[in-house]
């Protein structure tokens, strides 16, 4: 009888152990696998004009293999909407615009810090035609030749603006204002261009460098425009703003400008 009940303690002893045990395991590690969680990864959203689309796609991929702790999602689009997306609250932690007053709006808002902000690049407006186009579109004065020819729209799109200026102070807008296809950002003026939907169009020369089915006919004269300038900053209420700094850095080095240089970008820092 005492074997029975000395054998019935030890079993009872050692199943309260396990089972102490086990709970100090389960209160121990959900938080300290939320906690690795938290430290492995933070998500930073970057709001970008669509002219930078393969350049940053490129400089993402480098940054994520040296901070593979920081995952780098981009929010491409026109400068304006993208603009006037983070003065009403939507989430973004870095603003790189395609033109310096869309920029300039949040510094004043208070959005952006000065401090915070870079003139980082610059482009060139070209003008574009379908590879196999036939009308013999050769400059800008020949646009008269063109049934339809598409630019952004200057509202919203910097190159809509850029380009609807060069045509005026060139004196040829009048002309050919009734022709414009208006399109949503500068990528869809160079997918209208690709897919023979329009006779020509105005572009980046960025954009157009990275498309097989166009070709560059013209370039506008800096002159006849502002200076196309890409201002980059760390939007003030960015939730991570150790991290967002770090990318805004790493946009800098001389890796990520060769980048830009490679795209057809010019560095202005």
């Amino acid at each position: 009888m005492k074997k029975q009940c000395l054998l019935f303690f030890s079993v009872m002893v050692l199943f309260f152990s396990l089972a102490g045990c086990s709970n100090n395991d389960q209160t121990k590690n959900p938080g300290e696998e939320m906690k690795e969680v938290t430290e492995e990864r933070v998500e930073l959203t970057i709001s970008a004009a669509a002219s930078l689309r393969d350049a940053l796609t490129d400089i993402e991929a480098s940054f994520e293999k040296e901070h593979p702790k920081v995952l780098v999602n981009f929010n491409f689009g026109a400068s304006g909407s993208l603009q006037q997306q983070i003065s009403q609250g939507a989430p973004a932690d870095l603003f790189f615009s395609a033109a310096e007053d869309k920029f300039d709006e949040l510094v004043q808002d208070g959005l952006i810090e000065e401090k915070n902000g870079i003139d980082l690049v610059g482009n060139e407006l070209v003008l574009v035609v379908p590879k196999d186009s036939a009308l013999g579109i050769k400059s800008f004065n020949d646009l008269a030749e063109a049934d339809k020819l598409s630019i952004g729209t200057p509202e919203s799109v910097p190159a809509g603006k850029y380009a609807k200026a060069s045509l005026e102070n060139i004196g040829i807008w009048k002309n050919i204002e009734e022709k414009v296809v208006y399109a949503k950002d500068v990528r869809q003026v160079l997918t209208y261009v690709e897919t023979n939907n329009v006779d020509a169009g105005i572009v980046y020369k960025t954009d157009a460098l990275i498309s097989e089915k166009v070709n560059i006919v013209d370039t506008a004269d800096e002159n006849t425009h502002d200076a196309i300038i890409y201002p980059l900053g760390v939007v003030k209420d960015t939730s991570h703003p150790k991290e967002a700094k770090l990318f805004y850095d790493y946009l800098q080095n001389e890796k990520s400008m060769s980048i830009f240089e490679e795209y057809g970008f010019k560095g202005l820092k």
